[in-house]
């Protein structure tokens, strides 16, 4: 019946899976709730980042605001954040965001006493709470001790001083982007791919390498034994529709047919560091699960209002 609806059981397949990346398929599900996972993956999973900075002392070729915005721009591990509270609705601190149980802080000292330009990095800046540290994207492999420095924050010369204090807090990437944990989140509907074999078979060879090579990615090819045009690549195909107008031009329309499944999805997940890309996902389904209820209880509000009438909103203390 046109315009039901139907529970779903979402079906998700790791295809692969590092600190700071992660490619799945969900299946059974829609393009709203695959867009709804995006955009909390995005903007609504918390983490922590720098959001405070009181500058002592700077004597470097940057101002204090530039220092600010590139310290509020470090990843900072955030494994803890989804148990911190956010500063304006902290009772321990009235909402000043400066205790223990809504931020971190951090402390910076650094000065040039050579002739040799000194580097300042996230590895300079020392925290409050071990747990909450700048990132390290150092790949120890092959690299002295002295290169794995971390985020270069300013270089100073000869005399030059930098001294600071920083305050980290929870945030989500909606207020401000130095609080969203991926550097990018996609999906792609799953292509599904048919050849028409019959009028591929009426084809020369050339005739067909010229289908194939139309196809701006790899996405076809033509088997060395058989000689026939296979799919090899079908997530390669980024419906730019080229191989479809080629067979046109060909004067074979129908040779390929090609469609995206509605109900499965290919997501690539990047994460910043700042918290790893598989508990990136497990946050934002947790916290669109507490979206989802916060709609039914609305629902079940707005009901409660229409059978009791005022009674209801006055229960509410509305």
């Amino acid at each position: 019946m046109e315009g039901a609806s139907y529970q779903r059981f979402p079906r998700v397949k790791i295809r692969e899976l590092k600190d700071d990346y992660a490619k799945f398929e969900l299946h059974d599900t829609d393009a709203s709730m695959a867009n709804a996972l995006r955009r909390v993956m995005i903007a609504e999973v918390p983490t922590i980042a720098i959001d405070l900075v009181e500058i002592e002392v700077n004597s470097s070729v940057l101002n204090d605001e530039f220092i600010a915005h590139r310290l509020g721009l470090i990843p900072l591990t955030s494994q803890r954040a989804m148990s911190m509270r956010f500063s304006r609705d902290c009772d321990a601190c009235d909402g000043d965001g400066q205790c223990e149980f809504c931020s971190v802080e951090f402390h910076l000292r650094a000065k040039c006493i050579s002739d040799q330009t000194l580097d300042v990095t996230s590895k300079d800046l020392y925290s409050s709470d071990h747990t909450v540290v700048p990132v390290d994207f150092t790949d120890y492999a092959g690299y002295e001790s002295s290169e794995q420095r971390g985020i270069i924050i300013v270089k100073l010369r000869r005399g030059q001083e930098l001294r600071l204090r920083a305050i980290a807090r929870k945030g989500i990437g909606k207020d401000h982007a130095k609080w969203s944990p991926a550097a990018t989140v996609t999906f792609m509907y799953e292509p599904e791919i048919h050849i028409n074999e019959d009028m591929m078979d009426t084809l020369t060879l050339e005739e067909k390498q010229s289908f194939v090579d139309s196809s701006p990615t790899r996405v076809f090819d033509i088997d060395p034994n058989t000689q026939q045009v296979v799919v090899v690549d079908p997530e390669a195909y980024t419906y730019d529709d080229e191989v479809l107008k080629k067979a046109e031009a060909m004067g074979k329309p129908g040779l390929v047919e090609i469609y995206a499944k509605e109900d499965s999805f290919i997501f690539t997940i990047e994460s910043t560091g700042a918290v790893k890309a598989s508990q990136l996902v497990l946050n934002a389904i947790e916290i669109l699960k507490q979206k989802l209820d916060a709609v039914r209880l609305s629902e079940d509000t707005v009901e409660a209002d229409d059978q009791f009438g005022e009674l209801g909103a006055h229960m509410r203390g509305g």
